[in-house]
């Protein structure tokens, strides 16, 4: 097993290494945990540690506020890599740690991507952080919900640490450039601005770019470093999106896709489209989800919505990426923009429920087939009614499960064509009220 000191001071570090905050008065960020009372600088300053999960984007300081606490408290700090680390690894910690408890030393472990532990893994914590051998910190950018045992996570606080400002990021630049280089650098307050807006949240990729200017800039004689904005501007034009296909980013960006389309707002819908394309989500992923849309939400308000989403499915596949953005981009304006009813999806749900309280109900007699002479001896389809010869292309037949008659599922809205449905499905229960044969009165027996 192969440890990382917290305390290790190679020659040479990465700049945001070297300029990594020392303390709560030097860190930047998550001010509802850190701020001045809030519950997890109460933590710290007291060293009243519990188990805990650090979750957040990359780059907003979750691995230094856990080197904050490895200054701080009173208790040995060992840190694991969720990538290399074992569960013969991570038993043996749990051992010491059980023999440092016995001698009243505490064990403070710190879990970086914790979310890469699988579930033997991260069971192989759960009693020790129950019986209070160890506390656990765990470093996650994915949702704990999903990602962490429940019955570890029930054990643990975990605290939310939120992206990074732009003027965050340029308060950690201007520190940098104070305590990062060994020579004085010259570099536009604009360009720092571009700098904080080009990290999107993230102060490594921040002190990064930052770092990589001043490497590439030219020093003059007196060893000054003048930042060139033209390198800058050469590093801008390849900015990266945050974005993860199969992380918390991807659903909660699809999210946006179905809430802008339900709530009507075209501009929206197209952006988020375009936000998950560039991002190089699969297109056919995407116009699945339209498709699905079109009924889930629009259904036969307009059925052509469903049309055009298979359409454009189509499309999808016969071109691939990129021509195929223009397909969804018109796909998600048409979806928002049409009327919308959830009717089909709302029956969809009711009759789940009573086919789950019914279980198996029998099919009437009436409209079973009988293809042979013992299935037409058991009265199989006997006293059916052919609705085509009937005047009204409607009969008084019943076509529900005896426990069910009468249950409806399908409410439709006036919204789009719909209107026109429940037009049509009002005149056909008009029909039955003085067709049908009347249920028989109760027995007074």
């Amino acid at each position: 097993m192969q440890q990382e000191s917290l305390f290790a001071n190679p020659g040479q570090t990465p700049l945001a290494d070297r300029v990594r905050p020392r303390n709560l008065s030097e860190f930047v960020g998550q001010q509802h945990l850190v701020g001045p009372g809030k519950i997890l600088r109460e933590l710290i300053d007291k060293d009243q540690l519990s188990s805990m999960i650090f979750w957040g984007p990359p780059g907003v300081g979750k691995t230094t506020l856990a080197k904050i606490i490895a200054q701080r408290t009173q208790a040995e700090f060992v840190t694991y890599s969720a990538v290399t680390s074992s569960i013969k690894d991570i038993k043996a910690l749990m051992q010491q740690a059980q023999a440092n408890r016995d001698f009243g030393q505490r064990t403070v472990v710190f879990v970086d991507e914790f979310h890469r532990f699988n579930k033997a893994q991260q069971d192989a914590f759960l009693p020790f952080v129950e019986n209070g051998a160890i506390i656990l910190i765990g470093a996650t950018t994915e949702n704990p919900s999903f990602e962490i045992n429940a019955a570890l996570l029930s054990r643990c606080r975990v605290f939310v640490l939120k992206e990074l400002t732009a003027l965050d990021i340029e308060t950690l630049l201007t520190q940098a450039l104070k305590r990062g280089f060994s020579f004085p650098v010259q570099i536009a307050p604009a360009l720092l601005k571009q700098i904080a807006a080009f990290a999107n949240g993230d102060a490594r990729i921040a002190l990064n770019t930052l770092e990589m200017l001043v490497e590439n800039s030219d020093r003059q004689d007196d060893g000054q470093v003048t930042v060139d904005a033209g390198l800058l501007d050469q590093l801008l034009a390849g900015k990266p999106l945050r974005y993860d296909k199969t992380g918390d980013e991807h659903y909660n960006l699809i999210s946006a896709v179905h809430k802008a389309m339900r709530n009507s707002d075209a501009d929206a819908a197209v952006y988020w489209v375009n936000r998950m394309l560039a991002g190089g989500e699969d297109p056919l992923y995407l116009a699945r989800r339209l498709v699905r849309f079109a009924s889930e939400d629009i259904g036969l308000a307009d059925p052509n919505a469903l049309n055009l989403a298979i359409n454009v499915y189509q499309a999808c596949q016969f071109l691939g990426m990129p021509e195929c953005n223009v397909h969804l981009t018109e796909a998600a304006i048409y979806l928002s923009l049409a009327p919308k009813s959830n009717a089909v999806y709302q029956a969809t749900l009711k009759v789940a429920k009573d086919i789950k309280a019914t279980q198996n109900q029998p099919v009437p007699l009436v409209i079973r087939n009988a293809p042979t002479k013992l299935m037409k001896d058991l009265h199989y389809g006997a006293g059916y009614q052919y609705a085509h010869e009937a005047k009204d292309k409607l009969t008084s037949m019943q076509t529900m499960p005896d426990q069910l008659v009468g249950h409806r599922y399908y409410y439709p809205t006036t919204m789009g064509m719909e209107a026109q449905v429940k037009q049509r499905l009002q005149a056909i229960q008009r029909w039955h009220a003085t067709h049908d044969p009347q249920p028989s009165p109760p027995s007074d027996q």
